[in-house]
């Protein structure tokens, strides 16, 4: 008789060799274990083939129903440490071979003929394996027990950490009792239960095709595993508040709740959020659904926004008519931007001396872009600090949701000083989520941004400026903004749940010359003229005498960043002359009546100057002394002694000689530019002429049927009134009614008729009213005016509507004038360009000063284009604006090909930018996808084995740009980990191979790739089995899987050697020591989670 063995699966012999000497023909094998995999059957495969039965326990718990609800904690322990049928992690490299398909499927056959499964019931404390093999010949039976597990490691056929121990008796007298221990188990319902249905179900997934969709959400339910808890609306959104029962929240579209719900999160988590969805997206419906939540729950609200934009959020609040949601019963408080300033006086009802600003729990900011700077004012508080200091910092913890403008930043800066406001300026604040500190991410993130600018055109494409960006600015954007472009809704939302967004007609052009005579000069030749003044009205220190200087720097001038730094009025004022220079050439473009009264009053001002000049010249008051003198004190009256608003000079203190000189040389300047504008009436107004002809076009051929709106914008009220007075009186006889929109109150008007019965609720001079009866569908007019039949046809308005307004009800939009920024033209289209739309197309209209952009652009050069006040850390040094003038002929250059662009097509804000979306760095929208699948689909995701793999179809329109390949998903298990910072998806590693080989996409770009998948994927809820049947008949069925497997090795190659380039170049980074200890990763450190083929 054979003497009992140790089996340590090394040196001592292994389970496997004893197993395949001892299986005989018609034997029957009991084993108890804490795996059964796949690749365990098939080194056995042979052997099995011929034994008549395998009775099999599972160790714990398995495949068994838990008494408690399910639970994704179980789930996701079960994954990493459960039985999988496909393998544990030593049998990565087996698994990489990427065979597992078609070894399950001869498994399957196998186990339906011959194998029984049961489970233990409940955990065992004391837990037992064992492998008994029953022959026919007793003297040849062994019993293994010990460490023995069903898995090529606890086999001896993989190498593994595993210290194994087995006990190898021969012959059944000596085994005999541990087979009767298992049969007692096995015989005892209350111990153990039949799972053998469940495993064979279990493995039927890992042969079965599955859907590109499948796969797409088993990436997503691994990547985003960390965040599985967030992603429920009830761990999000406390439904007992009632939310969902609010008006706000049945008015939203999908995407708008989605906001709603990632906003809350962030809010909740880190204490704030930014919502930079772009045009277009009704940010405002959002904002106030989430400010509903927090009144649901007895929060104090505070919306502050831009004074134009207040009566957009007061009418919600207010008993009115006009209010859709006045069921809802917002309570919010709203100020402006402006009454950060102001310590005294009213703002609607709101006593701003007795406010108590701290007591607010949460704070919406409209607009929150105007904060991006924080300019600094010498003996008072900024609006920034006042918002930090004496609201988000003092009182009740202040939460924060910011509205801003737009997804794209050309200064990856800008967004400091809002994320400030939710951080309460502690750049340690998001330490736990991986970003140490803030201040040095956002300075990184700069200085990529400006290498990646200095690129050449070709090259400076997002693909690259992601790879150069760290993650920790990935992290940054993905913790606290949410922000969708158009492209985004329509790429991860169902068009036809939401509507579609309306088709943009090509935008025409029109560029008329200013006197239908000809004779007024061209726009060059004005610019000579304006570029001709001195403007010294607007620059009084540049004429305080050279001893009297220091006195008014002493006072006026500011010191800055700590001192290193000064911020000069003498700066400030030359900045202002060029803002002036600006200003007048704006104006002669918008309308030459604009031009006019702009130069009138110029002119009015130096008259009055010179006067004052004339009648204190060569006085001398020894008593007064700029130093001493206090402007603020009651009673102090200087009279015309004193010259200035804020910055005051001493007249006695100023060369009067030569400022005089200065203004009379102006003053004649004007008087003939005067001359030639003044004699353009309304008939010679060449450009009033076409945009009359424009109108009666539009009316008279529709470009959708039955709609005759159209809106004109202009940036200057005095343009929007001069076209009102010239276009609305001929209008109103045909039926067709106009408005002019110029603010809130006050200056709006209508030709439309109002009903004797209904004058006292329609008032043609509130904002919202003229708005609503020019939109009555987007605006709910019929419910708010159920009696008014006549609508406005014809909307003149300023930048007071260019945001926050939806208005797609028309479809036609007029920009008479041209703004610098090209943003702010797209911003004013999206009045119309909305989604929901129910006008086929849309069109844009857009006057141009002249038919050739390229001299336009050097003459705006001229004029200093794009002016700001000098940065916070000039120092007025010839260098530092040296510097500046450089960076402007960059973004000239931008602005040039911007607006060029703008006479072709309309485009997306992201796509006019020169800059980079935060779409293009954030992964919120993956996680939203995700939350809504598990609604339906959580068990099945948290139980799909690793894998899997489905075959996808590359579409027609993108077989020039996608090649057939793979797509890996992969995630580290071991080896190297030190290069995670460059990985916003670590531990898990996203690649794109073609088929040549070819690694198109590596990690660094893991977004990309999670789109490519969301693109090949998203609503492929079928097989598609041409492409199934093509693909087995390569790899015969799933056998033969080498060309894939090699592909993976190259993939696998490829990330390694990226890992290795990274932690090399962060060495040389500052603060950087991301290199890996060791690069000894290899393809048994990765575990396969996914593959897609591309065909």
């Amino acid at each position: 008789m054979q003497q009992p063995k140790i089996l340590d699966n090394k040196q001592q012999g292994r389970v496997i060799d004893e197993l395949r000497q001892a299986i005989k023909p018609q034997a029957k094998l009991s084993v108890i274990s804490a795996y059964f995999t796949i690749y365990a059957y098939e080194a056995l495969k042979k052997e099995l083939s011929q034994v008549d039965e395998l009775r099999f326990i599972f160790t714990t718990p398995s495949y068994i129903k838990q008494k408690s609800d399910f639970q994704r904690e179980f789930y996701i322990a079960h994954r990493e440490f459960g039985n999988r049928l496909s393998g544990n992690e030593f049998e990565l490299k087996l698994r990489n071979k990427l065979t597992q398909s078609a070894i399950a499927k001869d498994c399957a056959q196998w186990l339906r003929k011959k194998v029984s499964i049961k489970s233990y019931r409940e955990n065992n404390p004391a837990q037992m394996r064992l492998a008994y093999v029953e022959n026919v010949d007793p003297e040849q039976d062994i019993a293994i027990q010990g460490t023995v597990d069903f898995s090529s490691d606890g086999l001896g056929i993989t190498p593994s950490a595993r210290n194994d121990m087995n006990t190898c008796i021969y012959s059944r007298p000596m085994g005999q009792a541990v087979l009767q221990i298992f049969d007692g188990i096995w015989n005892n319902p209350a111990m153990v239960e039949d799972v053998t249905e469940k495993v064979l179900s279990e493995m039927e997934v890992l042969y079965k095709e599955n859907t590109p969709e499948a796969i797409y959400f088993i990436t997503l339910y691994h990547i985003f595993e960390a965040y599985l808890g967030e992603l429920t609306e009830e761990t999000i959104i406390k439904t007992k508040t009632g939310i969902k029962e609010s008006l706000i929240w049945n008015k939203l579209y999908k995407f708008q709740r989605d906001g709603v719900m990632g906003a809350i999160d962030k809010i909740e988590k880190y204490g704030g959020c930014i919502i930079a969805d772009s045009v277009g997206l009704g940010k405002t419906f959002t904002a106030l659904a989430i400010i509903k939540y927090y009144e649901l729950r007895n929060d104090r609200v505070l919306v502050l926004a831009p004074k134009k934009l207040r009566e957009n959020w007061t009418i919600y609040t207010q008993n009115d008519k006009r209010n859709i949601f006045a069921a809802d019963r917002f309570n919010y408080d709203v100020l402006n931007h402006t009454d950060l300033s102001r310590y005294k006086g009213f703002s609607g009802a709101i006593n701003l001396s007795t406010l108590n600003w701290e007591n607010y729990d949460l704070i919406v900011i409209d607009e929150s872009h105007n904060f991006r700077n924080n300019v600094p004012h010498k003996d008072r508080k900024t609006r920034y600090e006042r918002l930090m200091d004496d609201i988000i910092k003092a009182g009740v913890k202040t939460k924060v949701l910011m509205l801003s403008a737009t997804p794209v930043n050309n200064r990856m800066n800008d967004i400091k000083n809002q994320i400030a406001f939710i951080t309460e300026g502690k750049n340690d604040a998001l330490k736990s989520t991986g970003i140490p500190n803030i201040e040095t991410t956002l300075r990184k993130a700069q200085m990529v941004f400006n290498r990646w600018s200095e690129l050449p055109e070709r090259e400076r494409t997002t693909k690259v400026f992601v790879e150069m960006m760290d993650l920790e600015y990935f992290k940054l954007l993905d913790t606290l903004t949410i922000a969708r472009s158009r492209k985004h809704i329509e790429k991860y939302y169902n068009v036809a749940e939401i509507g579609r967004f309306p088709t943009r007609l090509k935008p025409i052009n029109e560029c008329p010359e200013i006197d239908t005579l000809g004779e007024f000069p061209p726009i060059g030749e004005v610019n000579k003229m304006i570029n001709r003044l001195t403007l010294g009205l607007y620059a009084p220190l540049r004429y305080v005498r050279p001893d009297k200087r220091h006195a008014y720097e002493s006072r006026y001038d500011m010191s800055v960043a700590n001192g290193r730094s000064v911020f000069r009025q003498a700066d400030r004022e030359n900045q202002l002359i060029h803002l002036m220079r600006v200003n007048l050439l704006k104006r002669m473009e918008s309308s030459i009546h604009s031009f006019v009264l702009t130069v009138e009053k110029i002119s009015q001002r130096i008259e009055h100057t010179l006067s004052i000049i004339e009648k204190h010249e060569g006085e001398y008051h020894a008593d007064l002394n700029i130093e001493e003198l206090d402007f603020d004190e009651d009673g102090l009256d200087m009279g015309d002694l004193v010259f200035g608003n804020k910055v005051k000079v001493l007249l006695q203190d100023m060369d009067l000689i030569k400022w005089r000189q200065d203004l009379e040389l102006d003053l004649l300047e004007l008087k003939e530019i005067l001359k030639s504008a003044k004699v353009i009436t309304p008939v010679r107004d060449n450009k009033l002429q076409t945009l009359k002809n424009r109108i009666a076009d539009k009316i008279q051929n529709p470009i959708n049927a039955g709609n005759g709106k159209l809106i004109i914008f202009t940036a200057f009220a005095d343009t929007a009134e001069y076209l009102y007075e010239n276009i609305a009186p001929q209008m109103a006889p045909l039926g067709i009614y106009t408005a002019l929109v110029t603010g809130g109150t006050g200056n709006n008007k209508s030709t439309i008729p109002i009903p004797a019965k209904m004058k006292r609720s329609v008032k043609v001079s509130d904002l919202n009213t003229v708005l609503t009866l020019f939109s009555p569908i987007s605006k709910s007019g019929k419910s708010i005016f159920p009696d008014m039949e006549e609508e406005i046809d014809i909307l003149i308005a300023t930048d007071c509507i260019s945001e926050g307004q939806n208005l797609q009800d028309c479809d036609y939009l007029i920009n008479y004038d041209i703004h610098w920024n090209p943003v702010r033209i797209i911003q004013r289209f999206g009045r119309i360009d909305r989604i929901g739309s129910q006008n086929e197309v849309i069109q844009l209209l857009n006057f141009w000063p002249t038919a050739d952009l390229d001299s336009y652009i050097d003459l705006a050069e001229r004029v200093k284009g794009r002016m700001v006040l000098l940065d916070v850390s000039a120092t007025g040094e010839e260098n530092i604006i040296d510097d500046q003038k450089t960076k402007e002929m960059n973004d000239l250059e931008y602005r040039k090909k911007q607006l060029q662009k703008l006479q072709n097509e309309v485009v997306d804000l992201e796509d006019i930018s020169g800059g980079i979306s935060i779409t293009d760095l954030t992964f919120n929208d993956f996680k939203i996808d995700l939350m809504e699948y598990m609604k339906e689909h959580e068990e099945e995701l948290a139980n799909a084995p690793s894998g899997l793999y489905a075959i996808a179809r590359i579409s027609d329109n993108l077989r020039d740009i996608v090649d057939p390949g793979v797509i890996f998903v992969l995630r580290q298990i071991k080896g190297a980990r030190q290069t995670k910072e460059q990985n916003p998806l670590f531990p898990y590693y996203l690649a794109y191979i073609t088929d040549d080989g070819q690694v198109q996409a590596n990690f660094l770009q893991g977004k990309q790739v999670l789109d490519y998948l969301k693109k090949f994927c998203s609503g492929q809820n079928t097989v598609a089995k041409d492409l199934a049947e093509v693909f087995n008949k390569e790899t015969k069925h799933g056998r033969y899987m080498d060309r894939y497997s090699d592909l993976l090795q190259q993939t696998i190659e490829d990330l390694i050697g990226k890992k290795q380039e990274v932690g090399v170049a962060s060495l040389f980074s500052k603060g950087g020591t991301a290199t890996p200890q060791n690069f000894d990763d290899g393809m048994a450190d990765f575990e396969l989670v996914a593959f897609l083929v591309l065909k």
